[in-house]
């Protein structure tokens, strides 16, 4: 990666991933004898380290006892029903493609039949089972590859789904249950390539199935770096990003994902969606690869695209601000806006995330215990800061030493203004990190009957307090009718600034200990919680996408008119139907 702090790799890493779970399988949170907390492998700054504080943490915020030998048993022999077949569609992609790009092995197609989702999907599969399962699992290597893929399943009437990380959480990847035909997902992976480098423009061609990891890793050996650095960078690709059309923690800098691209090819069943040259803007009337952004999967496969890319900047520091509450992280926030002046990545987490973080922090040895003593004193004693009140704000900035010295020296004064106090660049670039590795917690807490989630929306300034207190008391109240055990855990952050609002990032979670289908009762408090935050004015999504998961808010989001257009442009691409993973407006 371009930036080396992720982790603290001494040699090449196993990649492997973990298949129905987040991550890779060096890397899991193991709950020890004593009450501790390790994190395996040594990919991440908190891989290796002893947490005792995160257990008492966990139990403090959901009012339960974890008890070490409770832990949810997973399903070991995972169902897998025979595949649906279509004889002259296989004999066709038999005679036409070796053997060593399509597989109907069982664990191949379990795989592929779902995404991230944490109850609609990973749930089923460790727990339960899902409803439908891939048939077959093709694997292209070039864009002639999904021509003739397409092709083929025109001919044959067979249903295509593109398939890149695997890491959706809004069901993008959930397949219809009731698809008769056979269903045929394209796993993009193998298309991962840097096909070539415009050094003078600052422009790459890249092929789509290639994952922000390699994408990274491949610009910096070249002075380069793309920018986005969403969540998941790790294992989601290129056309996963445009297809859920994505934003990245340095969206300040950089821009989302459709700030980024200047083309890309979309193959549909009609032929072949690109601009003909690529330009840095065009006038030229409505151009079909900015409105197909957020695609998700409806209309064809993405094969690659043309990205601006920057050079690896002169100086990077991190950042970190304490302030005494909420509300004055959000105030800085805004007239940190007004100056034009941001950093590549601002980030506000409540008092509770602000507590987690400490609680994953590995247990300090005599000096460090006698510092973090130090630090607590001035802030609660000197500084009369309520600790249950505040909350921090992560900062990364990059680019040449001017301007990042620039806004250094703006940030901390307008901080100051607003009460806050710097916490430190270790803090920063550690808060920062933590996003990666913390992403393996939903997986280890599931195993002792805890499910969690994240919802994302974008919000006026005006209405962030009513959306972050309805969302507070609308969880309450469900927690409560549904009757569910300690109570619930619901935190948010902001991630992403804009002139107008920001990105706020719900974390949601609840015990279900005890509790019959605690999946459904999850599902349906998501979708209440998704209707609360619609209510009091925030979006349906900043960039998560809406996948089946969301689908139900469509006619509230977009004008009866709008749909129809939508629905009209599947009709005239792809009047069979072959891309039939069925999302947004194309569910029915």
């Amino acid at each position: 990666m371009a930036d080396k702090t992720l982790d603290k790799r001494s040699g090449q890493l196993d990649d492997t991933p973990w298949g129905h779970k987040w991550g890779f399988k060096d890397t899991r949170f193991v709950l020890q004898p004593d009450r501790t907390v390790t994190v395996t492998g040594e990919r991440y700054a908190l891989s290796g380290t002893e947490m005792p504080e995160f257990i008492p943490f966990v139990e403090e915020m959901l009012g339960i006892t974890i008890d070490p030998n409770e832990i949810k048993p997973e399903v070991a022999d995972k169902p897998v029903p025979p595949p649906i077949m279509n004889d002259a569609f296989y004999q066709a992609l038999r005679a036409s493609f070796p053997a060593s790009q399509y597989s109907q092995a069982k664990g191949d197609r379990l795989l592929h039949s779902h995404g991230q989702t944490t109850v609609d999907e990973v749930y089923q599969v460790l727990y339960n089972k899902i409803d439908r399962v891939a048939d077959l699992v093709f694997y292209p290597e070039s864009d002639e590859d999904v021509v003739k893929l397409i092709k083929l399943a025109a001919e044959h009437d067979v249903c295509l789904v593109p398939f890149g990380g695997g890491t959706s959480v809004s069901c993008a990847l959930k397949l219809p249950s009731d698809e008769t035909r056979m269903i045929v997902v394209a796993d993009m992976r193998r298309m991962n390539r840097i096909l070539w480098v415009d050094h003078e423009n600052h422009i790459a061609c890249i092929q789509a199935g290639i994952t922000g990891k390699t994408l990274e890793e491949e610009l910096e050996k070249i002075g380069y770096t793309s920018g986005h650095e969403p969540d998941s960078m790790e294992l989601s690709t290129l056309g996963g990003w445009i297809a859920t059309n994505a934003s990245g923690m340095k969206k300040n800098k950089y821009g989302n994902i459709e700030d980024m691209i200047d083309n890309y090819t979309l193959i549909t069943p009609k032929g072949v969606i690109e601009q003909k040259t690529t330009m840095p803007r065009l006038s030229i009337g409505m151009q079909p690869t900015k409105f197909l952004f957020g695609n998700e999967g409806n209309l064809g496969i993405i094969t690659k695209a043309e990205m601006r890319i920057h050079k690896l900047p002169e100086a990077k520091k991190y950042g970190s601000i304490v302030f005494p509450s909420l509300e004055h992280g959000i105030k800085f926030l805004y007239e940190l806006t007004r100056t034009g002046v941001l950093p590549a990545s601002v980030r506000l987490v409540d008092n509770f995330q602000f507590r987690f973080g400490s609680a994953l922090r590995p247990k300090p040895d005599a000096m460090g215990a006698i510092i973090h003593k130090l630090q607590k004193f001035f802030l609660l004693k000197v500084k009369g800061f309520d600790p249950n009140k505040m909350v921090a704000t992560t900062l990364v900035m990059e680019g040449d030493r001017s301007e990042v010295a620039y806004q250094e020296k703006l940030v901390y004064r307008l901080a100051s203004k607003h009460g806050g106090i710097a916490g430190g660049e270790g803090n920063g670039k550690r808060g920062y990190m933590l996003t990666y590795a913390i992403a393996y917690i939903r997986d280890f807490m599931a195993d002792y009957h805890v499910t969690g989630e994240t919802y994302e929306t974008t919000v006026p300034w005006d209405r962030i307090d009513d959306v972050l207190k309805s969302v507070e008391q609308k969880a309450a109240e469900l927690h409560k009718a549904y009757g569910l055990p300690g109570k619930p855990y619901v935190s948010p952050r902001i991630t992403q600034l804009y002139h107008t609002g920001v990105c706020v990032y719900f974390t949601h979670g609840f015990s279900g200990k005890g509790v019959d289908n605690p999946d459904r009762i999850f599902s349906k408090i998501e979708h209440e919680l998704r209707e609360t935050i619609l209510a009091n004015g925030g979006s349906l999504s900043h960039h998560h996408g809406i996948g089946k998961l969301r689908k139900d808010f469509m006619p509230g989001t977009l004008s009866e008119t709008s749909i129809e257009l939508l629905r009209e442009v599947k009709q005239a691409h792809d009047p069979q139907n072959i891309f039939g993973i069925r999302n947004n407006v194309f569910a029915e």
